[in-house]
């Protein structure tokens, strides 16, 4: 049993963290990524992969949020993004922007609409 205030490795401690990233606060290149940026792995993990990469992999047999990907690995999104960085380098994943919504219809139009809907 541990003591009060002493954490285990796999608590996500700072230490832990700190060998995750291989001691990198931001990925190595610009991946612009955000949270809702979009994640897809172009295919399974490979052995002898770091075993937080391997899991990015393969959760993002469909494609998943960076949001989500941090909240299901229970890591900071900090951590994830520099993982997803080795992983975008290394051609492992793909990202893309979530679809845009729609645009609005200009305002003059929906005024007409309403105002024919009115006269009937």
């Amino acid at each position: 049993m541990s003591e009060p205030g002493n954490k285990s490795w796999e608590d996500g401690s700072p230490e832990r963290l700190y060998v995750i990233t291989g001691g990198r606060s931001e990925p190595l290149g610009p991946t612009g990524l955000d949270l809702v940026t979009l994640i897809v792995a172009t295919s399974g993990p490979r052995p002898g992969m770091q075993p937080e990469h391997a899991a990015i992999v393969r959760l993002c047999q469909s494609p998943l949020s960076v949001a989500e990907i941090s909240a299901y690995l229970g890591l900071p999104v900090s951590v994830v993004t520099v993982l997803l960085g080795d992983l975008l380098t290394a051609k492992r994943v793909l990202s893309r922007a979530p679809v845009a919504p729609a645009q609005l219809p200009d305002p003059a139009l929906i005024e007409a609409v309403i105002d024919g809907l009115r006269k009937l």
